[in-house]
């Protein structure tokens, strides 16, 4: 099976956020209401330091992901 790089979610117990979850490496959920990052798998520390520019780029595309669904949601 093919799985989409991000996906949407939503949860009852959470009604005001809204979720956007990577599954790509380094696979994380990031709730747009805030923007906090939450990592699915573990990241070594000198992962870690190598990905911090990267997750920027992958917050940004999961925010560009969000609006390109909202509009076609609204069509």
């Amino acid at each position: 099976m093919d799985l989409p790089k991000f996906v949407l979610a939503d949860n009852t117990d959470f009604p005001d956020d809204i979720f956007v979850i990577h599954l790509d490496y380094p696979r994380f959920v990031i709730n747009l209401k805030d923007d906090e990052v939450e990592f699915i798998e573990d990241i070594s520390e000198e992962n870690e330091a190598e990905l911090e520019q990267e997750m920027e780029t992958l917050i940004e595309e999961a925010g560009k992901f969000y609006d390109r669904e909202m509009e076609r949601y609204e069509e």
